[in-house]
């Protein structure tokens, strides 16, 4: 196997007893890293320190991943158009804030019959707010609700 680490004095390929005893003289620990290679790779480190290092690692690249929100904004099919541009305001600036936007026309009994038209005023919504964000799904009727979301446009 091939022995790398700072501990080390010559750096190379010995046998498992060899290395074993190397890391036992230097009171630390022969760690695998690299077992797929040919020859496997071993570290002489302090596992316990290895460990800590790569949950510290782990938990910096956690915090660093962005963390997406996402808005409703709920609609009837017979939305006005005051409360249309209302709401259109409202998506604007979630979307300006980086937070996605789920709209949705929620249809209530029979208002079903009108899904085209919920369709129509999502399609409407989404050509409202093209400059500020696109349209990630079209709308599509799942139960009662026809939804559309709508990702933020990335700012250059």
């Amino acid at each position: 196997m091939r022995v790398v680490g700072d501990n080390v004095p010559e750096q190379g390929i010995y046998p498992i007893s060899q290395a074993l005893k190397m890391a036992e003289e230097r009171e630390l620990d022969l760690v695998e890293i690299a077992p797929n290679s040919d020859p496997p790779v071993c570290k002489i480190i302090d596992y316990q320190k290895f460990v800590y290092q790569q949950k510290k690692k782990a938990k910096e690249q956690k915090s660093n991943a962005s963390k997406v929100v996402i808005k409703e904004i709920r609609f009837g099919p017979q939305t006005d158009e005051h409360d249309f541009q209302f709401k259109l305001n409202h998506a604007k600036s979630f979307l300006q804030e980086g937070s996605k936007v789920k709209a949705y026309v929620f249809f209530r009994g029979r208002s079903i019959l009108f899904s085209e038209q919920g369709e129509k005023l999502l399609l409407r919504f989404a050509v409202e707010l093209e400059e500020y964000g696109k349209a990630e799904q079209m709308p599509k009727l799942e139960g009662k609700r026809m939804i559309m979301m709508i990702a933020p446009v990335k700012k250059k």
